[in-house]
């Protein structure tokens, strides 16, 4: 594995070469990752000029100190203002044609920054830039398998203490808290612990509702680890799973074991989908499969490539994608089944660790 600064120069060269052209000289970028990415500063405010041949991280006096300890091969400059600083860096790097992240500037920043600059063409891109980060180098694989590792382990030791008579909200509470003791920097998002009826909702908030026996017990959590974002899905039943329900989890299982074995290095994100949708629609529940099968993640808990219907995007060795279908039955209850994976030349690795195999607590 190569060293800190050396992999931080690789993607400043590779992004380089790939953007900057004989229309463009430079890149601006605001988004807090994107930034990590390329530099390493881990702050949580700042602007970066990327340029052929060098570079320059921008920040407030909060952060001059850090940025310099956390960067290297970037020169740091010191702003009071934000716009204005970037204004200055600019006009002192004599630059024509700037292409900037337009999804991470709002429409108040553009127009006082076009005012500041006006001798320079600012260039939105969008598509250009989405992509990046999508194929993970070998220190980011490591981070990220460590992130999953963290996760299946904390929850792997939790569910013997997960039982009828506790509240939703409790059992998220003490699965983050227990990721951080495991040793977890924080957590990938508001863990998901969605019991009975709420477990029919995608993305419900634990709240009061107490566990009870016979629920279902959807549970959607990960953990971060330098920064990289794990996210894992599982569900349990408590006391005893009705025969709707062993069936539908049977359906979900093998949309999600026959999308997982498809997944290798030049497989469209679209078929990925596609297997899963169908064997779900086959069985005839494919109006209640909602939502596409899975994302990467990395820095973000989503990012390219999606895993939908409508995605363009092809699978290559070294991203780190989800797969996770689900059905959802409102006023009743809900299934998903999700692990995160490394997608290889010939096969996938699954990286998040705890069995989907239907369990019963």
């Amino acid at each position: 594995m190569l060293p800190k600064a050396s992999r931080l120069a690789d993607r400043r060269s590779r992004v380089g070469r790939t953007l900057l052209t004989d229309d463009l000289d430079a890149l601006l970028f605001l988004d807090l990752q994107n930034i990590r990415y390329l530099t390493g500063f881990t702050g949580s405010d700042g602007a970066y000029l990327l340029e052929r041949d060098r570079s320059v991280l921008m920040v407030d006096g909060r952060y001059t100190t850090q940025a310099g300890e956390e960067t290297s091969g970037t020169k740091v400059f010191q702003y009071r203002e934000k716009v204005e600083g970037i204004a200055e860096v600019l006009a002192g790097e004599s630059l024509r044609n700037i292409g900037f992240e337009a999804a991470a500037v709002n429409v108040e920043t553009y127009g006082k920054l076009k005012e500041k600059v006006s001798a320079v063409r600012l260039q939105p891109l969008a598509g250009d830039l989405v992509n990046i980060r999508a194929v993970k180098d070998d220190g980011e694989i490591a981070s990220l398998r460590t992130a999953a590792a963290i996760a299946s382990r904390t929850l792997l030791a939790l569910l013997k203490d997960v039982r009828p008579g506790m509240q939703e909200r409790d059992v998220a509470l003490e699965l983050e808290y227990r990721m951080r003791q495991n040793g977890a920097g924080g957590v990938s998002f508001p863990t998901i612990t969605a019991s009975g009826m709420h477990s029919a909702l995608p993305h419900a908030a634990p709240g009061s509702r107490l566990l009870a026996m016979g629920d279902a017990l959807v549970m959607d959590y990960g953990a971060v680890y330098e920064g990289y974002h794990s996210d894992e899905t599982c569900t349990f039943v408590l006391g005893q799973a009705s025969a709707p329900f062993q069936e539908a989890y049977g359906i979900v299982k093998a949309a999600h074991d026959q999308a997982l074995a498809a997944v290798k290095a030049g497989v469209a994100c679209a078929e990925i989908d596609r297997i899963a949708r169908d064997h779900i629609e086959a069985a005839g529940l494919g109006r209640f499969f909602s939502h596409g099968t899975g994302h990467g993640t990395g820095l973000d808990v989503h990012e390219p490539p999606r895993i939908a219907a409508p995605s363009k995007a092809v699978l290559e060795a070294g991203m780190v994608v989800t797969i996770e279908p689900g059905v959802y039955f409102p006023g009743k209850w809900g299934i998903r089944i999700e692990d995160m994976v490394l997608v290889r030349e010939n096969d996938c690795e699954v990286l998040s660790k705890v069995p989907k195999d239907l369990t019963v607590l």
